[in-house]
């Protein structure tokens, strides 16, 4: 696998850092989880359960090993302290400062090991004003602007359905991770990573930054629609919604004449994506008068067959049955028969992992430590 021969050490609770850590296992390299003994990491009392064991936590620590360690204690840090002059990649998510406060910092591993890859996984980032503060998910969310376009215009404040800055903070420490390996090939020489859930958050402002950059304007939260183009939005169907993108000529051509709205190709303000988005209050309406007669399937048909750019809004029952992801086997079943979310990467040579799901509490202590 690409990541087979590295060593990485996961310090991690929550989301971001072992979502990090377990892309890195997905590709290979060996994962080894560092828990408290008292618990370890909280997730395991999410629920739901299976026999015991919380659904969660076993899905999101696939292919890890689990070693329970007191930190504070001198044994459990002497443990640490020898994985870590082993290790290639150390992850961590605590609060900013803790394992400095433990003297497992990274000017204290490095002098150990200086081709060791510390990344850092934090709320606001390593220093600044609020990096002493706690940041969970829906707090970066918050301050990163998510949250300002979220939502339906002037309904409650929204935040994504998913923990996105979580998540996307995850695949940019895995994608650092990465880099810093090539880059030690080069130099010999480990480095420190800091990545935060805010400014993960941020970097996702693409069209957003795009609009405030040129014209000033902060934009606001615009339901399913598109911030500059139209239309791109779910639109109300008779039996549910239906999301259409029809913002290229032929699209929108294709649109209109499987609507029998042939006569908006005429109307000056529907000539390009962006006059249909200054005028789109005019347009859904015209165009749910029409989809509000038909069923969502039946139009899926009839826009795939015109090349429309389209799709139903799927519930994750349907989700984890659908035939596209079915038929190319994303999903798999470990050990034990507990199913499991593929990873989206495809190799041709080296394909990802697929060994065991989320371990024990300190399953693995003692293999790890002998």
């Amino acid at each position: 696998m690409p990541l087979s021969g590295i060593t990485v050490l996961e310090v991690g609770v929550f989301m971001a850092g072992p979502y990090a850590t377990m892309q890195l296992a997905d590709l290979g390299a060996d994962v080894i989880k560092i828990e408290n003994p008292d618990g370890g990491d909280p997730v395991r009392s999410a629920g739901p359960f299976v026999d015991g064991v919380s659904s969660p936590f076993a899905r999101l620590n696939r292919n890890k090993r689990s070693v329970a360690l007191d930190l504070k204690s001198p044994e459990g840090r002497a443990a640490f302290l020898r994985l870590a002059s082993r290790a290639d990649v150390l992850v961590e998510n605590l609060r900013p400062g803790a394992l400095r406060a433990l003297q497992l910092d990274y000017e204290t591993l490095r002098a150990a090991n200086p081709g060791l890859i510390y990344a850092s996984a934090s709320g606001w980032g390593q220093d600044g004003p609020l990096s002493t503060l706690p940041g969970l998910d829906i707090m970066a969310q918050a301050r990163s602007g998510l949250m300002s376009i979220t939502g339906a215009p002037g309904g409650d404040p929204a935040k994504v359905g998913v923990p996105v800055c979580d998540l996307v903070c995850g695949l940019y420490v895995a994608l650092a991770v990465t880099a810093a390996l090539r880059e030690r090939e080069r130099s010999g020489e480990g480095q420190y990573i800091d990545v935060s859930l805010l400014e993960s958050g941020v970097s996702l402002a693409v069209w957003e930054a795009g609009k405030y950059f040129a014209t000033g304007e902060a934009g606001g939260p615009l339901g399913s629609a598109h911030q500059s183009q139209a239309p791109y939005q779910a639109i109300r169907c008779a039996d549910g919604w239906l999301t259409v993108g029809a913002i290229t000529p032929k699209a929108w051509r294709g649109l209109c004449e499987v609507l029998g709205l042939q006569r908006l190709l005429d109307d000056s303000r529907y000539r390009d994506a962006y006059r249909r988005k200054e005028h789109v209050d005019d347009l859904i309406p015209e165009i749910e008068q029409v989809t509000a007669t038909r069923k969502v399937a039946d139009l899926v048909t009839a826009l795939d067959q015109a090349s429309v750019p389209c799709a139903p809004i799927s519930s994750y029952d349907e989700v984890f049955h659908a035939p596209q992801l079915t038929s190319r086997d994303f999903f798999w079943d470990a050990p034990g028969g507990m199913r499991q979310l593929g990873s989206p990467m495809r190799f041709s040579r080296t394909p990802t992992r697929r060994s065991h799901a989320g371990p024990a509490l300190g399953e693995h202590t003692d293999e790890e430590l002998t």
